[in-house]
């Protein structure tokens, strides 16, 4: 990109940049969505599996999905919703072959849930670790479910943080992919790829910001880059905003990887159903079979497992499922899988992990990071979102706050 000018440039082609970028072409504002990767929709992506079934190896649920917007964006560009629930939300059957009942572990989850949901406002935060009940025979596994959706152990999670996500309880999907519908939402946006921001320099009457392809002046600018990526860039700002720095680090990035391996005899298996590999430790994935029906497994792994296999690559994953598998199914499972997709959500440049949680004591940290700064610097994301994080659609709802107050500043201003 050769050195130019617009109103407003977004910093990161996600769902938040995309909805943001929508937005201010709608109010007929001049802005540039400018993504450091080849490809749009940040840590929604969908690729192929080579099957010729497309599969997330970012996000693939629509949660809360009869208030998601991306819901409606998905219906809007002709893809089908599939309503069929998830294999978490049954409430029966085995839990794997160390045996339990998934019913049993469900009220276990559900009693922890309700305890941390118990921390009023006007307690001290705590870890969600402490509202695990001493000595239950679950607590390595609900442990272990953290990992999927935090990203993280209990131990490292603010309780309070937990207690205000808005978990509305419908979760959907598009067999298209999640992925595909959020990068087709920036059709006809001006799009600048491969070009990452590096510097914002808001000396000037006019913000100026140094990228690998040129250097832009904007009126107003909207970051939207993972909160790890800001925690790690002090001088990404200048002079710097220590306030944002400092508050992006009270909100790191956990960590949630997935494998999908093919399957081999997926008829003997039942369709959307889940089984865990250990439930008597934290260091398990979670393995879904058959999704959308197809002939594969989707499996999940997360906090310090994931950080773990992805320090010792890709094969690694693959591994240490079949050893999981293996010991569920019978030595003979070994040959009836292969690898089809995977990501490394922690070693990507552009992002450092998958989706956000809070320190404890850390999830006032969220409006921090969201505060607008001179009237001009705006952000949005899924971590400046205090009820919808770690999700595409509390990253769009960021997006859409961070463009009206971009659109409110710079008419005010004229």
């Amino acid at each position: 990109m050769a050195d130019g000018e617009v109103q407003v440039a977004i910093i990161g082609g996600g769902a938040a940049g995309i909805a943001a970028a929508r937005r201010l072409e709608e109010a007929s504002l001049d802005a540039v969505l400018l993504e450091a990767r080849p490809r749009l929709g940040g840590r929604a992506w969908t690729v192929n599996s080579g099957t010729g079934f497309p599969i997330d190896v970012g996000c693939g649920w629509l949660h809360s999905g009869d208030r998601n917007p991306w819901r409606e964006i998905a219906q809007s560009q002709g893809f089908a919703i599939d309503k069929t629930p998830p294999p978490w939300a049954r409430a029966s059957g085995p839990i794997g072959a160390r045996g339990g009942n998934i019913a049993e572990f469900m009220s276990a989850m559900r009693d922890f849930r309700e305890a941390v949901d118990s921390l009023s406002e006007g307690e001290p935060d705590r870890p969600a670790a402490a509202f695990l009940e001493p000595q239950n025979a679950w607590n390595p596994l609900i442990d272990a479910v953290s990992t999927y959706y935090s990203g993280a152990e209990l131990a490292h999670v603010s309780a309070r943080d937990l207690s205000r996500y808005d978990d509305g309880g419908v979760n959907w999907r598009v067999a298209e992919g999640y992925g595909h519908v959020v990068a087709a939402h920036a059709a006809r946006l001006k799009v600048e790829l491969r070009c990452e921001a590096r510097q914002i320099d808001r000396r000037g009457k006019r913000l100026r910001i140094e990228t690998t392809r040129g250097a832009i002046l904007a009126d107003a600018a909207i970051v939207t880059l993972p909160s790890n990526l800001l925690a790690g860039r002090a001088d990404f700002f200048l002079p710097a905003l220590p306030e944002k720095s400092e508050a992006a680090a009270g909100l790191p990035l956990g960590l949630a990887d997935k494998l999908f391996v093919s399957l081999t005899g997926a008829e003997d298996f039942e369709k959307e159903s889940r089984a865990f590999g250990r439930p008597d430790r934290t260091a398990t994935a979670a393995y879904h079979f058959r999704p959308f029906g197809r002939p594969m497994i989707e499996a999940y792994f997360g906090g310090a497992l994931a950080a773990e296999l992805e320090a010792s690559g890709e094969a690694a994953f693959f591994d240490f499922a079949v050893g999981e598998l293996v010991g569920l199914f019978g030595g003979d499972f070994a040959r009836q899988v292969a690898p089809l997709g995977f990501h490394g959500w922690k070693s990507d440049p552009f992002s450092r992990g998958s989706y956000s949680y809070a320190l404890p004591g850390k999830a006032d940290c969220r409006v921090a990071l969201a505060a607008p700064v001179e009237d001009r610097l705006f952000f949005a994301g899924e971590a400046c979102s205090q009820e919808d994080y770690s999700t595409a659609h509390g990253a769009y709802r960021t997006g859409i706050v961070a463009a009206d107050q971009a659109i409110a500043a710079l008419r005010l201003g004229r």
